[in-house]
């Protein structure tokens, strides 16, 4: 299958940061070094490629690894009509990596989301807190070792 130019460009700039790059099934997908990930985001972002919208990002939660977490980004651009994704790995006892509510504002929520369930930091991320799970929740739901029967303290009804 043809490679897409927003890989083989990636690979030539960022050739020290890029771990693994990809087109399965058509669907760009770069594995990157957590530390070089708001330097790709902003270099996609802008012109020739434009990927303006940041569509999705989640956590994958891999107990087994030794880098466990797994945090999966997915670009669109409007002006290619092409999707990328970008994936990186973050170990248990690192779980943080760069916010990108720099770059694309509905980072905000999304971040938000994968710190509530996962328990993962995003550095520089304006409001960083719960979002679905009340303040006193201990532990994160969509953690693998999360007890499925685990019973939560109650919480005192506003007044």
């Amino acid at each position: 299958m043809e490679e897409k130019k927003a890989l083989s460009e990636l690979q030539k700039r960022f050739s020290g940061n890029i771990l693994d790059a990809s087109a399965p099934l058509g669907d760009e997908t770069v594995v990157i070094r957590k530390d070089a990930l708001l330097e790709i985001a902003e270099f996609l972002r802008n012109p020739p490629f434009a990927f303006t919208m940041l569509l999705d990002l989640t956590c994958v939660d891999y107990p087994d690894r030794r880098d466990r977490f797994e945090m999966v980004y997915h670009l669109f651009s409007l002006t290619l009509n092409e999707r990328i994704r970008i994936k990186l790995a973050l170990p248990e006892s690192a779980a943080s990596v760069a916010s990108l509510t720099g770059l694309w504002k509905n980072a905000d929520w999304l971040e938000r989301e994968a710190f509530d369930m996962f328990g993962v930091r995003f550095d520089g991320h304006p409001d960083l807190r719960r979002l679905f799970m009340d303040e006193g929740f201990a532990g994160h739901p969509l953690r693998k070792d999360y007890p499925l029967r685990k019973r939560q303290p109650g919480i005192a009804p506003r007044t």
